[in-house]
């Protein structure tokens, strides 16, 4: 369709796809303005009741001239297929608001007025939307809230006609579209979002739709459905005979009241609800206010104490929502959530937590103050992204913990290379908010780019992301998407030193060529030209040291960098294993919580923790510290299914928590995947030895040894080869 002129209105784009309809972005030739089309999908336009319902929504809708109702302009006919024409719509539906967890309390409150009030409305004309639920619900960037969807409306019975006084000529000019389309006793609408008479596929009215639209609010207020299940069997009985958890308790922050609102709106009897949409926008608008008036007073007591607890402000940020819900945004998705990281960092007067702390939220449903609590944070940022071909939409929100209320909230929809000008923003809009004043070397600090060139950042970033996972293939990669980077800008510190340490693991563990000593040496050296105090330059002066077995040389350049920077990826894993391998483990015990601290988003880092943890005898704090392990690898592995390091590091976890049948088969996909990495190929012996699979994993060490990757100042210290000590084989091969 893109490019077709349809009568006289010119397709210029797709806006979305359901299940029944195709939505694009067209200009009106003759009136000069941006409207949306919505088509049928092809089978639906062949289906007759379809079509009438198509016609019907565009009638019903046509028919209510309401700000808060998607106004439809035109309904007309191309090629044998309807087509509506409806006002443009930016925003997002509640439904993709949603995927971020509850709403802010005055959001929810000023939208279910809104809300309340078309549906007022629409009663009045007598038609009932009968499918409320939150995909249905748009919300404009002006916060402006819009039902959309009325393809099951139908007109209330004549004796409902006459309590709304609907006039006689009204009735019959609306009757004339709304005519049931259904059988009897057929249950209309979204299931999770029914009313109990639409589940029992009884008569509906006007409170049918109030009873939806609790089921939203409850949705909105606690980021939970109010009725949930595996099958609509489930749901349906939830709906018929079950009573939704208290809201409040879900999320402490709500309103006082609102938990009895929602209750009335949820009432299975319809007799108990609200006896219309405009007694029910009342209590909202009562409960607003006096939710605005209590804030108001705790403000201003709170200001003194706020003033006096300046020094004690700290903020978590959440790792930002991917809304495309493509897998190869993720690495993305990071990287934006860390530069925001390292961007409040700058500020001195600011405790900001580092990545570590915030990774078991991620793409979890819990609400900015549950995370506060648990972390004692005094504020959390919460935040989305989706990318989409060149245009980039983030959305930010600080939330207060203690009251739950957004201090600041704000949308950018931007061109992608605008992403440092919008991480610059927030930061400042943070530091606006929270009446900080920055320092000349903090503003230096949030005004400086890694690099002017979008399209190397993208592929720095995924060159970051790929370097993690340390195997032959991965590696390679990585390189050559720091060296794309580095083509595009040849300034560009993070990309030199990206290269640099990924040389260092390269030469390690895959081929000892001088080549990659140089190359990488040379690397580490142009990133500390152009960047003198860039931590990952030093480090990655670290990590060529310990791939040489230079292993004080390698402790002093990994101190260095978190020096600079405490959370620096991997200086941890460098330091401790650097430790390891020249014989102080008691050294990694030291700094085991302060690694973890810092870099335990990363399960790389767990490796030599675990491993000095179980030399020192503290089996207890091994443990714990492997099903820490576990579930961050399980984390990894849920997003990127292909990382074969997570899966040999899984099998090792799950060997060591006598998982052995889960192991086995991590460990077999691991090599089946990765016959000849050294890397995979050592992880797998320490598995086969935690299996007591003795020549197995004597046979796979002999094989690294043949290849020169067998690192045995380590594996000598390896708990994972505990059972082989005294083994007069194993002892040998580490002679």
């Amino acid at each position: 369709m893109i490019g077709k002129v349809i009568s006289h209105y010119r397709i210029s784009g797709k806006l979305g796809e359901g299940g029944m309809g195709v939505v694009y972005r067209a200009e009106d030739d003759r009136l000069g303005r941006a409207v949306a089309l919505k088509f049928l999908t092809d089978s639906y336009a062949r289906d007759t009741q379809a079509v009438e319902r198509f016609k019907r929504e565009a009638r019903a809708a046509s028919a209510l001239n309401h700000p808060n109702i998607c106004t439809i302009y035109d309904i007309d006919e191309y090629d044998g297929q309807p087509f509506m024409v409806m006002e443009l719509l930016e925003g997002e539906t509640v439904k993709n608001r949603l995927a971020l967890g509850p709403l802010p309390a005055d959001e929810l409150l000023d939208l279910t007025i809104q809300l309340a009030d078309a549906l007022d409305v629409a009663h009045k004309r007598g038609i009932v939307h009968r499918d409320i639920k939150p995909a249905n619900i748009f919300v404009t960037t002006r916060g402006q809230a819009k039902i959309l969807d009325f393809g099951l409306a139908k007109l209330m019975e004549r004796a409902g006609r006459k309590a709304l006084a609907v006039g006689a000529t009204e009735w019959e000019n609306t009757a004339v579209f709304a005519e049931d389309l259904t059988n009897p006793g057929t249950a209309l609408g979204t299931v999770a979002y029914m009313s109990p008479e639409q589940a029992r596929g009884e008569e509906v009215d006007s409170r049918t739709d109030i009873f939806s639209l609790g089921v939203v609010l409850y949705e909105m207020a606690t980021g939970k459905e109010a009725f949930a299940g595996n099958t609509s069997a489930v749901i349906f009985d939830a709906i018929l005979n079950r009573t939704p958890p208290d809201p409040v308790r879900l999320n402490p922050n709500l309103p006082a009241g609102l938990d009895a609102i929602l209750n009335k709106m949820l009432e299975k009897n319809p007799q108990s609800r609200y006896e219309s949409a405009a007694r029910l926008k009342a209590e909202l608008q009562r409960l607003k206010r006096d939710s605005d008036s209590g804030r108001t007073a705790a403000s201003d007591s709170g200001r003194t104490a706020a003033a006096d607890a300046q020094a004690e402000r700290s903020v978590a940020v959440l790792y930002f929502e991917n809304l495309s819900g493509a897998k190869e945004d993720e690495y993305f998705r990071d990287g934006m959530t860390e530069d925001v990281i390292t961007e409040l960092s700058h500020i001195k007067t600011l405790k900001v937590f580092p990545r570590a702390a915030v990774l078991a939220f991620r793409d979890q449903p819990v609400t900015g103050p549950q995370v506060g609590q648990q972390l004692h944070a005094t504020y959390v940022l919460t935040g989305s992204l989706r990318r989409a071909g060149n245009r980039l939409r983030i959305t930010g929100q600080l939330v207060e913990t203690r009251t739950g209320h957004a201090l600041w909230v704000e949308r950018f929809d931007r061109e992608l290379k605008d992403v440092f000008d919008v991480q610059d923003e927030i930061a400042r809009s943070i530091t606006q908010a929270l009446r900080i004043t920055l320092s000349p070397q903090e503003e230096t600090a949030l005004a400086s780019k890694p690099t002017e060139n979008l399209q190397a950042y993208d592929f720095y970033l995924r060159g970051r992301s790929l370097a993690r996972r340390v195997t032959r293939t991965d590696l390679e990669f990585a390189m050559q998407m720091f060296e794309r980077a580095i083509e595009l800008d040849s300034r560009f510190a993070l990309a030199h030193a990206g290269v640099a340490n990924a040389c260092g693991e390269y030469y390690e563990w895959h081929d000892h060529s001088d080549r990659w000593l140089e190359k990488g040496t040379t690397a580490a050296e142009n990133a500390l030209l152009l960047e003198p105090k860039l931590a990952e330059a030093l480090l990655a002066q670290g990590r060529i040291a310990y791939a040489v077995k230079r292993f004080e040389e390698g402790i002093k350049f990994a101190q260095q960098a978190i020096k600079r920077k405490p959370d620096c990826d991997g200086a941890y894993f460098v330091l401790a294993r650097a430790y390891i391998a020249s014989g102080h483990p008691e050294k990694v015990v030291a700094i085991t919580e302060a690694a973890l601290a810092a870099n335990g988003d990363d399960y790389n880092v767990y490796v030599p923790l675990m491993v000095a943890l179980e030399r020192s005898g503290d089996k207890e704090a091994a443990g714990r510290l492997r099903q820490r392990c576990l579930e961050t690898l399980e984390q990894q592995l849920s997003l990127v299914p292909e990382d074969v390091r997570a899966r040999i590091l899984l099998a090792s976890n799950l060997a060591w928590l006598g998982r052995n049948e889960e192991a086995a088969q991590a460990l077999q996909i691991a090599i089946a995947l990765r016959p000849n990495d050294a890397n995979i190929l050592y992880n797998a012996a320490c598995t086969y030895a935690i299996l007591q699979n003795k020549q197995e994993a004597l046979s796979l060490l002999k094989k690294l040894d043949e290849m020169g990757h067998l690192n045995k100042g380590y594996a000598r210290q390896d708990s994972d080869f505990e059972r082989l000590h005294g083994d007069a084989e194993f002892e040998a091969l580490l002679a």
